[in-house]
């Protein structure tokens, strides 16, 4: 039987380390971590995406994408013919996305970002990944490796000014129903994780690798 080749692309700041606790079965699937690239001077988030989907070698690929990896990959998927598309923690759209991001939008508030003090990992955990990292933060200091200015400004920029407003029909929504970087309230259409927060992607994987096959078969 041929395997599925499925593709994981990591949140804002993260590492592909993120996926190390997510097991498929190996001789029905073939798992490829991609990770975050440098982004180019003034690079658009659909340049980047093309760019990036370059490093996906197979065709009818599944791609599996966390946080703003999960927008990536939806990006991704314009220059692709994927088998399927899976977010996982978070949004199909900027309608998707809370309150404080919208207002971080109209107001440019986001520019005032001070991205130089995100080298701290604290501050950067915090941002990436919600307040209950505290007691884990040398956990977080592994698995966020994309500390660079210069990506950090340009991420955050892309997040907040994503300008998809209709949803792709095709994509799965895999969502805790306590993440709190992407409030439920606001998402719709999903695959609900009882008790899963935002980094469920590493607290929930058993709930994952029981899952993960089963939705990319098309069994659940």
């Amino acid at each position: 039987m041929e395997k599925i080749h499925v593709y994981f692309m990591p949140g804002l700041a993260a590492s592909s380390l993120i996926f190390e606790r997510i097991e498929l079965t190996e001789d029905q699937f073939e798992i490829h971590l991609l990770d975050w690239e440098m982004p180019l001077i003034a690079e658009t988030l659909t340049a980047y995406a093309e760019r990036m989907s370059k490093l996906v070698k197979h065709p009818s690929p599944v791609l599996i994408g966390v946080s703003f990896g999960g927008v990536l990959v939806q990006e991704m998927a314009h220059f692709l013919k994927p088998k399927k598309v899976i977010i996982i923690s978070s949004v199909k759209t900027n309608l998707e996305v809370p309150l404080r991001m919208k207002f971080a939008k109209s107001t440019k508030a986001y520019k005032l970002l001070p991205t130089s003090w995100l080298h701290n990992v604290e501050i950067l955990a915090k941002y990436s990944f919600g307040n209950a990292v505290k007691q884990r933060l040398k956990l977080y200091e592994k698995y966020l490796s994309m500390r660079e200015k210069v990506y950090l400004d340009w991420a955050i920029e892309q997040m907040v000014l994503w300008n998809r407003t209709e949803p792709d029909k095709q994509v799965i929504h895999i969502h805790g129903t306590m993440d709190e970087v992407f409030p439920p309230k606001n998402i719709k259409d999903y695959i609900a994780v009882s008790g899963g927060t935002h980094i469920m992607i590493l607290s929930k994987y058993r709930w994952m690798n029981e899952n993960l096959p089963k939705i990319i078969l098309g069994e659940k």
